[in-house]
């Protein structure tokens, strides 16, 4: 299994659903609450001139239309490396940004 399904896996047990989406669905609706995760970076570290550890970097977006999401505790519990960036409202929709490397 790959680590982006790996990581996606993870996201599910934390909401305790399968409303995940890599990539945002064109056709259909989103069905809320829900995250929406992306890969930003990839960190590479060194020793002795050899590549010896990656860390992929997501960009995770909780959306949900309660401001108190329960969803909030579950995704920081559920990772190690994680930092919460921001919140933000758009469409009367919580938007909570996490970064996770993993």
């Amino acid at each position: 299994m790959g680590r982006r399904l790996e990581f996606r896996n993870r996201l599910q047990a934390a909401m305790g659903s399968n409303k995940i989406y890599f990539q945002t669905p064109g056709s259909s609706r989103m069905v809320y609450p829900c995250c929406i995760y992306e890969l930003q970076r990839l960190d590479i570290r060194y020793a002795d001139d050899i590549r010896y550890k990656n860390h992929e970097c997501y960009q995770v977006i909780l959306i949900d239309p309660n401001p108190d999401s329960v969803y909030f505790d579950r995704i920081l519990n559920e990772f190690t490396y994680i930092r919460f960036d921001r919140h933000y409202t758009a469409d009367d929709l919580n938007h909570f940004v996490f970064t996770i490397y993993f």
